[in-house]
């Protein structure tokens, strides 16, 4: 049901990691150690197929994040231009005039009351004139084309994800590599305290750090 003071949500991509974890990924890691953990996860790529995987997630959230910026681009142009589709109704008997910004709130508000036909009659045009229009400048500058280029993006991230997690690591960079992954899809933020992130963060510190000295393979 639609009234005077309703407006469309955005439609929008609501993974945390294309807002937080992944934005920092393009920054290449964003855990503390920065730059020399990524020099500790870059050795052994060609033996590990953990590592690989990795490698290949890392490259789809890149593409996800910029096919999402793009998608959003189009939106907020879309919206701009045309505005989302919805029809304004005028209620005599309360003197007020309702947005309604879905088809169907349409025939559920008025229903079959002969009394309202006309206006109901009206409220379908406006809104079918509104998508229309819509409709068009959509198609005309990639709109929906590049939300589903976004949506396949993101499965295909998801489907590494699950790809990695059935793959057993054979070097350390290769659990590291699980791990940030780990921390990049489960945690709210970067700073997250809550159990049981800082351990694992901890974690993939001190795989990194023994890396580093040469340790472990």
């Amino acid at each position: 049901m639609a009234d005077s003071d309703n407006s469309r949500t955005l439609p929008s991509v609501t993974r945390r990691m294309l807002l937080s974890g992944t934005m920092a990924t393009t920054a290449m890691l964003s855990f503390e150690t920065g730059a020399d953990a990524a020099e500790a996860l870059a050795g052994n790529a060609a033996s590990d197929p953990a590592r690989q995987l990795w490698n290949a997630w890392q490259s789809a959230c890149l593409n996800t994040v910029a096919l999402w910026e793009k998608q959003q681009r189009l939106e907020t142009q879309l919206v701009n231009t045309i505005g989302f589709p919805h029809a304004k109704v005028y209620l005599p008997d309360e003197d007020a005039t309702f947005s309604i910004w879905w088809e169907g709130d349409i025939g559920s508000y008025f229903g079959s009351d002969s009394a309202s036909a006309d206006i109901r009659a009206k409220a379908e045009t406006d809104f079918a004139a509104h998508q229309a229009r819509w409709d068009a400048e959509d198609e005309r500058i990639g709109y929906s084309a590049a939300k589903r280029a976004e949506q396949a993006a993101a499965i295909h991230k998801e489907e590494l994800v699950e790809a990695l997690t059935d793959t057993p690591a054979t070097t350390l960079a290769g659990v590291a590599g699980k791990l940030d992954v780990v921390l990049r899809e489960g945690q709210s933020s970067g700073d997250c305290t809550e159990f049981p992130w800082p351990l694992v963060h901890s974690a993939l510190e001190d795989i990194l750090r023994i890396m580093r000295n040469g340790d472990a393979p």
